[in-house]
C-alpha cells in the first residue's frame, strides 16, 4: 500500500484520499446492535437462521473455547480475544469442544436493557459469547459486503493487537456486566470503534482482490470513489473526476478497471442503484424524492435502471423486502 502523502482539497470540499481508512470511516458508519450475552456450558449449541434482513452477524468471544460451523466450510475453533463478523449474515453454528451435541442442553434466557442473556441449564458455564448484528448506514449494504469475504475472524490475543482491541473488548464486556444506566449505548459505541478498527487491520493485511475495499485501497481511485460517495447526486462527468483524482481521464479508467472491474461512471450507476435499493427495503420515501435524491432525474429514470440492475421495478423490490426487525 502507498504510503501517506498529503491530503488537498479539490472544488467539492473532497480532501485527496492516501489513507483509506479514514475515507472508509465516514462510508462505512457501522451500527452495531447487541442481542445476546450467552454463557454456555456442557453439551450446548447455538444455532443462527440466515439474518433475514441481511444484516452482518457478528460475535465476540470474551471467555473459553467454542467451535464454529458455517454450510460447506471446515470447523473454526475460537477462542476468547476472537472477534468474528459474518458480513453476508449467513447461517452458522456454535457449539462446545467435540462434535455438535445431539441433545444440546436447555437455554434460560433472561431480558435486561433490551438484551437477552442466555445461560445453559444444568452444566456450569465455560463459555461466554457477546452476539449481535451489523448495520451499515451510509453506504448500501452490498457496497461494503461485496469487498468483504464471508467470515472475518480477528484474534487480539497477540500483541500488536492486544494492546488496541482489549481495552474495547473489556471495556464492553465490563458495560454488559454491570448494567448500569446506559450501558447498551455504551457497548454499542465501544463495538462500533471496534469493528472500525477490524476492518482497518482486515484491509491493512490483505490485497482484496475485488470492489471497494481494492479501490479505497489506491490513492488515486479513493479521490473519486470518496467524491462520488459523498456527493452521489453530482452529475459527475468523467473529466471532473480524473481532476479530482489528479490524473488523466485514461489513467482513471484503467485505474477503476485493473481495480474493480468497472469504469468510474459505472461504478457511480452502481452506487447509485445501491442507494436506491438499500433505501427501498429500509425507508418508505416515496419514488420521486428517491429518484432526485440518489441522482437520476425522474423516477422513470430510476425505474429503468433498476430494471436493468436488479431485473426488477423499485416498487417490487420494496413490496419483496420486510422492514427490518428484532430477531
Amino acid at each position: 500500500m502507498a504510503g501517506p502523502i498529503g491530503r488537498r482539497a479539490d472544488a467539492h470540499g473532497t480532501a485527496g484520499i492516501d489513507d483509506p481508512l479514514s475515507g472508509l470511516a465516514p462510508l462505512l458508519r457501522v451500527r452495531p446492535h447487541l442481542d445476546d450475552v450467552c454463557r454456555f456450558g456442557g453439551a450446548w449449541a447455538a444455532p443462527h437462521a440466515p439474518e433475514p434482513t441481511r444484516q452482518a452477524y457478528f460475535h465476540l468471544v470474551t471467555r473459553g473455547r467454542a467451535t464454529l460451523r458455517r454450510p460447506g466450510g471446515a470447523p473454526l475453533q475460537v477462542a476468547a480475544g476472537d472477534i468474528l463478523l459474518l458480513p453476508r449474515g449467513d447461517a452458522h453454528l456454535f457449539h462446545g469442544a467435540g462434535p455438535p451435541p445431539s441433545t444440546p442442553l436447555p437455554v434460560a434466557v433472561r431480558h435486561a436493557h433490551d438484551l437477552r442473556f442466555k445461560t445453559t441449564v444444568g452444566a456450569e458455564p465455560d463459555v461466554e459469547l457477546i452476539c449481535g448484528r451489523l448495520a451499515f448506514e451510509a453506504a448500501p449494504q452490498t457496497l461494503i459486503v461485496t469487498a468483504l469475504p464471508d467470515l472475518l475472524v480477528l484474534s487480539v490475543g497477540t500483541e500488536p493487537l492486544a494492546t488496541r482491541f482489549a481495552p474495547l473488548l473489556a471495556g464492553i464486556r465490563e458495560e454488559l456486566n454491570d448494567l448500569r444506566a446506559g450501558s447498551v449505548a455504551v457497548a454499542e459505541n465501544l463495538a462500533s470503534a471496534l469493528f472500525m478498527m477490524m476492518l482497518r487491520a482486515h484491509l491493512e493485511a490483505s490485497a482484496p482482490a475485488e470492489g471497494l475495499l481494492r479501490l479505497l485501497g489506491q490513492p488515486l481511485t479513493a479521490r473519486a470513489v470518496l467524491a462520488m460517495v459523498r456527493d452521489p447526486v453530482h452529475p459527475w462527468t468523467l473529466d471532473e473526476l480524473a481532476a479530482t483524482a489528479a490524473a488523466s481521464r485514461a489513467s482513471l479508467v484503467r485505474a477503476f478497471r485493473g481495480a474493480a472491474g468497472v469504469a468510474p461512471l459505472e461504478f457511480l450507476t452502481d452506487l447509485r442503484l445501491g442507494l436506491a435499493h438499500h433505501r427501498l427495503r429500509t425507508e418508505t420515501v416515496p419514488l420521486d424524492r428517491l429518484a432526485a435524491e440518489v441522482g437520476y432525474q425522474s423516477a422513470p429514470a430510476l425505474s429503468r435502471a433498476f430494471l436493468r440492475k436488479y431485473g426488477i421495478r423499485p416498487g417490487q423490490a420494496r413490496q419483496a423486502e420486510a422492514p427490518p426487525q428484532a430477531v
